[in-house]
């Protein structure tokens, strides 16, 4: 077998704790893996794990084999980004997923400069706000907002931006002022169910914390419906400010609490550890860093952020 492939293998065995995370993480089955193992120990003449029915741990040389294998693995890394960067071109099927709003308003606006420079590679684009599992639906890459969870995967940050807590004209004129977040307990929520805590608005000022239980009648998973129905003066919302940024410069909505600081959040690519070195993939990611973080791509959220 492929001796690189099993040192990456082997190190993907070491870093997930077990066959089957490590051959979810490969796109391999177990057997796959079982079999670099083995035939990279008889190789080498030495035990590198040692096998229970409950765990699995390193063995004192497979712990020095370890660090050296990554040390390698990564300087061939390196000397193939270098060489690929010049010489080979991004071509083939890109498959993306993205969230709906920040998809639709963000990310198809830059897939035609981007095919322009690259006109052999063909976007795959689905948009779902649901988080879906790359390797098991075929995904290349995703564009995710907020907390990550998948440890298996690879991520580069792409940019970052704030909540912003906004009204409507029309309902802002219909209601008691909101000068403190607290006041928001007494206003009609419009609340996100994707979030972690839909029902919990957080500010932060000079220090101090303030998180707000808020509630409404309409709640929706998506941003978009409820940024609609805010400019329609339905209530309140709180959403990142990539997806109401023209309605605050267009004063459809009005930004509130403008005195407090709301929690940033980050946007990165995700993608699995085995397409790393395509480049279709790396130029993407690397085109979508470069235009995600232009200082005027959201010119509202130069202020308000924590």
């Amino acid at each position: 077998m492929d001796r690189i492939q099993s040192m990456e293998v082997f190190i993907k065995v070491a870093q997930a704790g077990s066959l089957s995370a490590a051959a979810r993480a490969l796109g391999f089955s177990k057997s796959t893996v079982s079999k670099h193992l083995s035939a990279l120990e008889e190789h080498l003449g030495v035990l590198l794990i040692n096998r229970t029915t409950r765990r699995l741990s390193l063995t004192e040389l497979g712990a020095a084999y370890r660090d050296h294998a990554q040390r390698i693995l990564a300087e061939i890394e390196e000397t193939e980004l270098a060489i690929q960067e010049h010489t080979v071109e991004a071509k083939g099927k890109l498959r993306v997923n993205a969230p709906m709003s920040f998809g639709i308003r963000h990310l198809a606006p830059l897939l035609p400069g981007f095919m322009t420079v690259h006109p052999r590679v063909e976007v795959e684009l689905a948009l779902d706000d649901r988080r879906i599992d790359l390797i098991e639906e075929g995904f290349d890459l995703a564009v995710r907002i907020g907390r990550l969870e998948d440890s298996t995967l690879i991520a580069k940050r792409l940019a970052s931006v704030h909540f912003v807590c906004a009204a409507g004209p029309g309902y802002l004129d219909r209601h008691r002022p909101i000068g403190h977040p607290d006041d928001l307990a007494r206003h009609n929520c419009l609340r996100y169910t994707l979030n972690r805590q839909p029902g919990e608005w957080r500010f932060m000022r000079h220090g101090e914390t303030v998180s707000v239980k808020v509630a409404g009648t309409l709640v929706a998973n998506n941003g978009d419906a409820l940024r609609e129905a805010a400019v329609g003066g339905l209530g309140v919302i709180y959403q990142p400010v990539f997806i109401i940024d023209a309605d605050l410069r267009d004063g459809r909505l009005l930004p509130l609490l403008e005195d407090w600081q709301t929690p940033t959040i980050d946007i990165h690519a995700v993608f699995p550890e085995q397409r790393r070195l395509q480049p279709k993939l790396r130029r993407f990611v690397d085109y979508l860093a470069d235009a995600l973080r232009r200082p005027d791509i959201w010119p509202c959220a130069a202020a308000g952020t924590a």
